[in-house]
């Protein structure tokens, strides 16, 4: 087939166990990947799961992108296009996942693909890389990653683009290096580069933002990271450790781990999972052999099950836990309990590295009709250990114990990265 790609992206065929793809809006990056995985499967027989952090339904995934392209090369009567699936009648199979839904058991499944492609990289957490890469193990096998940077603490800039694993090919490509830039895309270039130059470096230029646009928490994780309250944060364990918990039925459950020091609330742990039953979550925290204080849960925690008939609560409490339920509020005045709290928090930097990645990412959308930004908070992969967070400033006071003292000190470096 002779089928063009940019000059920059013609190392998608040659071999390389990481192919690393970043930069701005318009490069033709993930539309290009889309193309040469069909073409390689339309060759011979690969096994290619598509992935990304969270995929909620099939609408999330690249599965339309491939079926575009699929029917832009005219390979439509090679492929069968399935509502969840796609393959090929040389046993080519394209499969999607979303990364966070995933444990190392769960994912086995993936073990024989040949090539995993990794979209929107720039929101997988350390943990969802951890899984993945050693399960992407067959011989020659391969892992794609394509992705519009946000800021340069996150963990696949880290990971892939700051510090490369040795022989990836790493490559950055924008707009000015698509030859096929529409003219609707340009005429939206010059007006963001005129309406919003500092912006535009990352959204067309590809380079990594200092702070998220709407960022709710930006000016409170700065302070904690020039007071040194991000860093080495030990496990006391004269003192029990308390959890704050947003439970998530079809979506991710998180956890915070708090000790109460004096007027000092230190976060010596996190934990953030999906598609799993409380017993499942409750094992995963035993396994950090705490002792542990009292689990704190969101006001929906007393809701019935229609299946079991109980609540979260009782079923907590059946198992041994020492249960409250934290005291509703609005989502307003839940954010500025947290901002009154922070000045107290404490986070450890590594333990705690998903928590926190998540209250920086934790933000209101812009809305350009009301030319202001939005009320409520997006709802996204951010929210669920930031709702619990805000619970925990709710809890504040209830979580303070007077009568007992740390003996450990909390080390911190000079910096933190984060900031």
């Amino acid at each position: 087939m002779d089928v063009q790609f940019p000059r920059k992206l013609q190392g998608l065929f040659k071999p390389n166990r990481y192919k690393v793809m970043y930069g701005g809006r318009g490069s033709a990056k993930s539309w290009s990947v889309a193309r040469a995985l069909v073409m390689l499967g339309a060759q011979k027989p690969i096994r290619v799961l598509c992935a990304r952090e969270v995929q909620k339904s099939i609408k999330d995934s690249v599965h339309a992108l491939l079926k575009d392209q699929i029917n832009a090369l005219g390979l439509g009567g090679v492929y069968q296009i399935l509502e969840t699936e796609i393959r090929g009648p040389n046993g080519t199979q394209f499969l999607f996942a979303g990364l966070m839904s995933h444990t190392v058991d769960s994912i086995k499944s993936f073990e024989g693909c040949d090539i995993c492609w990794v979209e929107e990289a720039q929101s997988v957490s350390k943990k969802s890389w951890e899984v993945l890469q050693p399960t992407i193990r067959k011989p020659g096998s391969e892992i794609w990653i394509t992705f519009n940077p946000a800021l340069p603490t996150d963990e696949t800039w880290q990971r892939f683009v700051a510090n490369p694993p040795a022989g990836a090919w790493v490559q950055e490509v924008n707009w000015s290096d698509n030859p096929w830039f529409p003219p609707e895309l340009e005429a939206e270039r010059l007006d963001t580069l005129a309406r919003d130059p500092v912006g535009y470096e990352n959204i067309w230029n590809g380079k990594p933002k200092t702070i998220i646009d709407g960022a709710i928490y930006t000016s409170e994780l700065l302070a904690a990271a020039s007071e040194g309250r991000i860093g080495h944060v030990p496990y006391d364990p004269a003192l029990p450790v308390h959890t704050v918990w947003d439970i998530g039925i079809s979506d991710a459950t998180a956890v915070w781990m708090v000790q109460s020091v004096r007027n000092e609330l230190r976060c010596i742990d996190h934990y953030e999972a999906n598609g799993l039953s409380i017993a499942s979550h409750l094992q995963e925290l035993t396994t950090r052999r705490y002792v542990w204080g009292t689990d704190w849960l969101p006001h929906d925690a007393r809701a019935r099950e229609l299946g079991t008939g109980k609540s979260i609560e009782e079923v907590m409490r059946g198992m041994g836990r020492t249960v409250q339920i934290t005291p509703r509020l609005s989502i307003e005045d839940g954010i500025n309990a947290a901002r009154l709290a922070f000045p107290r928090v404490w986070f450890d930097a590594e333990k705690c590295a998903r928590g926190i990645e998540c209250l920086r990412s934790y933000r209101r959308e812009f809305s350009d009709k009301a030319g202001e930004f939005k009320p409520l908070p997006v709802h996204d992969w951010a929210s669920h250990s930031s709702d619990a967070f805000r619970y925990l400033a709710v809890n504040a006071d209830s979580l303070s114990y007077t009568n007992h003292y740390a003996t450990l000190p909390v080390h911190t470096g000079d910096s933190y990265a984060g900031y």
